[in-house]
């Protein structure tokens, strides 16, 4: 009887036994379930953190480095001018002052015109030099009309001004026409002529020295032609040649070659170079700065002989 109740009691607290196992393992499994599903949080919320903030940025302008300049805007970001930022500008009125050279009258439009530009008036000073036979920086030689000029430096521009006819007014009304031979250096300024004595004599007294003037580009009527001249050394393997009399500035001079027509370089001399000879005794085709242009057959190298040609630009 004894032992019954015993084994009794030992059954009852096996059962009580199973029974808190049972809910600690309940509990163990709840508790491991919790902290699982907290840690799967936390990694979810980190992989979403960085998405957000270039989420953020995206808006945000691109920043650049130091000293370096944003991209432009696009075209269709351009701000629509204004009416008052769309209506072109006057251009500037040209100086009156004798050192600046620029044209008193609004000049023509010539793509092949240095500075001396047709259909313009300049405004400057005449000086007087003793012209001797009348040569000069041009290397035309000795001239038989002493209605001459040095043209400054920077109109002269490496020669382009070499021929050109200018008729010249002084002040008091008294006028001449002078065919530019010579350059006159510094410090002759811009706009300056340098007349031959006889020249200047034209417009005043020698003794003068030194007279304002205007003056601009004429196309005088001639009845001479245009003479052409190799300079002397010149071969077929290496020539400079030279245009005389004609009536309106030269822009071109060019040589035909077996590739075609060949342009020269000027010299401040007045010569056209071939360096390498090609061309040389070949045509040569001359263009005026209107544009016109003169082909010219049968010149043969003989240097520093004068050839005429028969043919002259027409006038303007």
């Amino acid at each position: 009887m004894q032992e019954t109740r015993q084994a009794a009691r030992q059954r009852r607290r096996r059962r009580r036994l199973m029974v808190g196992s049972a809910a600690g393992l309940v509990v163990t499994g709840l508790v491991v379930c919790l902290v699982m599903t907290t840690q799967s949080d936390r990694k979810e919320d980190a992989g979403r953190a960085p998405a957000t903030a270039v989420a953020a940025l995206e808006g945000t302008p691109p920043q650049t480095s130091p000293g370096r300049k944003p991209s432009s805007p696009s075209p269709s970001s351009s701000p629509t001018p204004s009416a008052s930022t769309a209506k072109p500008k006057a251009a500037p009125t040209p100086s009156a002052s004798p050192s600046s050279a620029a044209p008193r009258t609004a000049p023509a439009t010539s793509s092949l015109a240095g500075r001396i530009r047709p259909k313009a008036t300049y405004q400057g000073v005449a000086t007087v030099y003793k012209a001797g036979v009348g040569d000069g920086a041009c290397s035309y030689g000795p001239s038989s009309d002493m209605m001459i000029a040095a043209m400054n430096t920077i109109d002269y521009e490496t020669s382009r001004a070499c021929g050109a006819y200018v008729r010249v007014h002084a002040a008091n009304g008294a006028s001449v026409t002078v065919r530019i031979t010579n350059e006159c250096p510094l410090p002759c300024a811009p706009g300056q002529l340098d007349l031959s004595e006889q020249a200047f004599a034209e417009l005043a007294p020698v003794s003068t020295g030194r007279l304002a003037i205007t003056w601009s580009l004429v196309s005088p009527d001639m009845s001479s032609t245009i003479s052409v001249r190799y300079k002397t050394g010149s071969s077929a393997y290496w020539c400079g040649i030279q245009a005389i009399g004609h009536r309106n500035p030269l822009a071109r001079l060019e040589v035909r070659t077996s590739g075609g027509w060949r342009q020269l370089a000027r010299t401040g001399y007045n010569y056209f170079l071939s360096p390498d000879g090609s061309g040389c005794g070949g045509a040569i085709r001359l263009t005026d700065i209107y544009g016109q242009q003169l082909t010219i057959n049968g010149i043969a190298v003989r240097p520093n002989v004068v050839q005429p040609t028969g043919v002259q630009f027409a006038r303007h």
